[in-house]
């Protein structure tokens, strides 16, 4: 199957809304992460722009075999969201529904380390493809690759 640009973009913009509502579901620092200085796990490949108050990657500077490990493992967090989303909705009690919530993320992150990235540059790799539209277009061309 071959997708064109727009139907790229769209899968995209649909894998990226599963993962939000991930993120809605599982409690993360998100809003820490995105106001608080963080190391550039990309620094080997170029010089790191950094802004006050929060560090700023270059797209262009993040190396193909990141962007691959990235989506290798966004495909795979997101199929295990879709298969676990049913669990989690029919939880019945809090208790039930915050140790669903807690397996989901422990696989997931097992799933982003084994890809070979830390959790940090995940979440950087996913704000970057949702908010810059030449990396968000590169990571949409190695989804299609990835699932055609």
């Amino acid at each position: 199957m071959s997708l064109d640009c727009r139907q790229c973009q769209q899968v995209l913009l649909s894998l990226l809304a599963t993962m939000l509502v991930w993120f809605a579901i599982i409690p993360q620092p998100i809003a820490l992460a995105v106001t608080t200085p963080m190391p550039n796990p990309f620094s080997d490949v170029g010089p790191e722009k950094v802004a006050p108050n929060r560090s700023v990657l270059d797209p262009s500077s993040i190396p193909s075999e990141k962007v691959s490990e990235f989506v290798h493992a966004c495909l795979q967090v997101v199929a295990l969201i879709e298969r676990r989303e049913g669990e989690l909705q029919g939880a019945e009690t809090e208790t039930e529904s915050l140790r669903v919530e807690q397996e989901i993320e422990s696989e997931a992150l097992a799933i982003i380390e084994k890809a070979g990235l830390t959790r940090q540059e995940y979440l950087q790799l996913l704000g970057l493809a949702n908010t810059d539209p030449e990396f968000g277009e590169r990571i949409a061309v190695q989804l299609q690759e990835a699932t055609s």
